[in-house]
């Protein structure tokens, strides 16, 4: 509250943090915990885990909402291991005294796919799509993702989803460069629309995604390579390969999903193939 000229006090703006806490609390929703980790290569973000009427809930946000959300809340925070190896300064001297001359910088880690079994959940790799960036936000919970007994499931809420979801990662392409990559596993598909399920692999060839993420840029994007899957109600190996040439920053693989039904993913593995 502020006083101004001796009039009555004037209540002060929310702050950011007020109207999280207060957004939360009129949905119903709490949050029970933000865990850090990289999206890819250097890109840190935050997983906020909620639960509500709609039953547990993940949402993917920049480090410092995600923060900001733990600290209005009181939700615990997780750094994943290879944020903190990535972040982690060395101890100075006992004492205090500052270290003699700058630290050595630490050399950029050779990151492999992680958590292929699925045996920690979904740690490591990133669930979002173009339904996350609809205007309306009816549409942010379109698509689902969980994991079932090592296996990735990745569905659609409503029989008539927004745009569509993915589930990847991203290493970087320091151990491919000059070969072939494959990104291959197991999958069951039963997508309502054919074709409109199945794996991709991205060579990020030196430069960035540009623009708004939708369907058909991901489509016209001639650095995506995208395989569809036929829908099978039994397990069904398949594949997709990139060449990654030498300017190549960057690989990511994953799975997809653009209209109602589901996808779902065991075994995946990302090898070289010269």
């Amino acid at each position: 509250m502020i006083t101004v000229g001796g009039e009555a006090p004037t209540p002060l703006a929310p702050t950011a943090d007020d109207l999280t806490s207060r957004m939360l609390r009129a949905i119903g929703a709490t949050a029970t915990g933000v865990d850090i980790d990289e999206l890819g290569p250097e890109v840190t973000a935050a997983r906020i885990a909620l639960n509500g009427p709609a039953g547990p809930q993940q949402v993917t946000a920049r480090l410092a909402d995600g923060l900001a959300v733990a600290i209005t809340t009181g939700a615990p925070v997780r750094v994943a291991d290879a944020v903190m190896d990535r972040l982690a300064a060395p101890a100075g001297p006992v004492g205090g005294a500052a270290a003699p001359g700058r630290p050595p910088r630490r050399p950029r880690p050779r990151y492999q796919p992680r958590n292929m079994t699925f045996s920690q959940g979904l740690e490591g790799w990133l669930f979002g799509g173009s339904f996350t960036e609809h205007a309306s936000q009816s549409h942010w919970q379109d698509y689902t993702c969980a994991v079932e007994y090592g296996t990735a499931v990745v569905r659609s809420a409503v029989p008539e989803p927004a745009g569509f979801a993915f589930l990847g990662q991203e290493v970087f392409a320091d151990d491919f460069r000059g070969s072939t990559v494959v990104f291959r596993g197991e999958f069951r598909v039963q997508a309502d629309t054919p074709g409109r399920a199945g794996l991709f692999l991205r060579v990020n060839e030196g430069h960035s995604i540009t623009g708004p993420l939708t369907e058909r840029a991901v489509f016209d994007d001639p650095d995506n390579n995208i395989t569809p899957i036929p829908d099978a109600s039994d397990w069904t190996r398949h594949e997709v390969a990139a060449r990654v040439p030498g300017d190549t920053d960057a690989v990511v693989l994953g799975i997809f999903l653009a209209s109602g039904g589901r996808i779902e993913l065991r075994n995946p593995e990302l090898i070289r193939r010269d």
